[in-house]
């Protein structure tokens, strides 16, 4: 591999509201099974295997509908906007 390479840039093809929404039940259906949500969410990004995530409230069926690379983006986007640029 050259490193004379261009750059790829992609672009979000999802809303980044969808995802926050998926986000937000996902997080719901873990806490309420009681799961800890941290270490669920991480597994399911670091593995692709969808057995991390509950199926209570179709949690597991929404997260398929979100490929692995936009829920790290909504991570660390939300990660630099409330930490990073705060300390700054």
């Amino acid at each position: 591999m050259s490193n004379n390479e261009p750059t790829l840039f992609r672009k979000l093809d999802k809303d980044p509201a969808d995802v926050k929404g998926i986000l937000k039940t996902v997080y719901k259906a873990l806490k309420e099974k009681g799961y800890d949500v941290k270490n669920q969410i991480v597994g399911y990004i670091m593995s692709g295997d969808p057995g991390y995530i509950t199926s209570h409230g179709g949690a597991r069926a929404l997260i398929d509908n979100v490929e692995r690379d936009e829920i790290l983006e909504e991570f660390v986007d939300f990660y630099i906007t409330n930490k990073l640029e705060k300390e700054n």
